[in-house]
């Protein structure tokens, strides 16, 4: 079998080449017959013998010119009464041309070899019925392997198309999947890193706060973490299985208790939160989720940019009115940043709004505070609300929220 591979690769290697032999040498051993089979070595003989070598030569060249090939062919069969190299001739140019310049040559081909018949005595009603097939036969051959050969190229370049597209949707879902992943960590872990964070800090800058507040603060710094794997375990376990549309299953559906909880986690870790929540439980899962990240992620902000900055929350909805999220903090006793910013998070929020075609706007107050305001259609198939995004780009460290 090994043997017979390098034949074949052999054999593909080297085939024009040896076609071209074969060719050649066919079409000289028939002129050679031809020219000697008059009994004698007339003008007349010697002239077919060096019309068939002329025609039988130009075959080497057939397919670079195979239109000039096939008219020195057919000028052979006119004069000299040569029908193989014309015949080879046409095979090559049904393969490679099936045009006009194909059936005129073909045309021509066919009055050759009647006119030279008929002039050599032949029966003229015989070959004007005999010549069609044996012109045709050569065209047919030619023409049936050119389309075909066509069809395998096609048939080969749309696979290779299908493969590269293949690659590439395989490589825009990886890429999805990545930002999708770096995303939902960001959205799960950032939060209560902050938490974590704050409670160190507190605990940095009150070195003489008593036994009992270190105990709480590390209370609460164990259960936060605890909490931070287990929403980590949870995410990288749903990610493993994932099969909703868009990773729906990654985010929670929340509730008015929902955003309580997580409003009394920013208490716990000293910052002074007010909320006004009225958010009602059939609120469409879309726009739940969206609230809640909304949320989170502002609270998360203040966490780090705003070093305990009093915060106000307002979550209004209704059906027909969609619903209305406001998180306001005042300016920063501060000026650094617990936590360093990645920038990723108002990018989120904002493709989150969008998702749901909601309105986000962003920017510092007039009293040096920060405000993040969203409306969200209650009908996440709503169609009409155009997503519209305003943002200000601050010089000092809340821009990097």
């Amino acid at each position: 079998m090994r043997r017979l591979r390098r034949w074949y690769a052999w054999w593909v290697r080297h085939a024009p080449r040896l076609r071209d032999i074969l060719y050649v040498g066919f079409s000289l051993l028939t002129i050679v017959a031809q020219a000697a089979s008059g009994g004698g070595w007339s003008a007349k003989d010697w002239y077919v013998l060096g019309a068939g070598v002329v025609a039988s030569v130009a075959l080497i060249w057939r397919r670079r010119f195979p239109v000039t090939v096939t008219a020195i062919s057919v000028v052979a069969m006119l004069t000299a009464g040569i029908f193989v190299p014309m015949g080879l001739a046409l095979l090559t140019l049904s393969i490679r041309r099936r045009d006009l310049a194909l059936a005129f040559l073909s045309l021509a081909a066919y009055g050759a070899y009647v006119l030279h018949t008929v002039s050599s005595g032949g029966a003229a009603w015989v070959t004007l019925f005999t010549a069609p097939f044996l012109v045709g036969t050569w065209v047919a051959i030619g023409a049936y392997i050119g389309a075909r050969r066509d069809l395998m190229a096609s048939l080969r370049d749309r696979a290779e198309r299908a493969e590269a597209e293949r690659e590439l949707r395989s490589e825009q879902a990886r890429l999805g999947e990545r930002a999708r992943i770096a995303q939902e960590m960001h959205d799960v872990l950032a939060h209560k890193v902050s938490l974590i964070a704050l409670h160190a800090g507190g605990l940095e800058v009150n070195p003489a706060v008593g036994a009992d507040k270190v105990e709480g603060s590390a209370r609460l710094i164990r259960e936060t973490a605890r909490q931070a794997m287990e929403d980590l375990r949870e995410v990288l376990g749903v990610l493993r299985t994932d099969v909703s549309v868009a990773g729906a299953d990654l985010a929670p559906v929340p509730q008015a208790a929902d955003l309580e909880r997580l409003i009394e986690a920013s208490r716990d870790a000293g910052v002074t939160v007010g909320y006004e929540l009225e958010l009602p439980n059939d609120v469409p899962d879309s726009v739940g989720r969206t609230v809640y990240r909304l949320v989170q992620e502002s609270l998360t902000n203040v966490h780090k940019h705003a070093r305990a900055a009093a915060t106000e929350v307002q979550v209004h909805g209704a059906r027909g009115e969609g619903v209305t999220v406001r998180v306001t903090n005042v300016r920063p006793v501060a000026a650094d940043s617990l936590l360093p910013g990645a920038g990723a998070g108002l990018v989120g929020l904002r493709e989150r709004v969008q998702l749901v075609g909601g309105r986000l706007t962003t920017g510092p107050t007039t009293e040096g505070g920060w405000r993040v305001e969203a409306w969200l259609p209650w009908d996440d198939h709503r169609q009409d609300a155009e997503p519209v995004f305003v943002d200000t780009v601050l010089d000092r460290k809340d821009g990097e929220r």
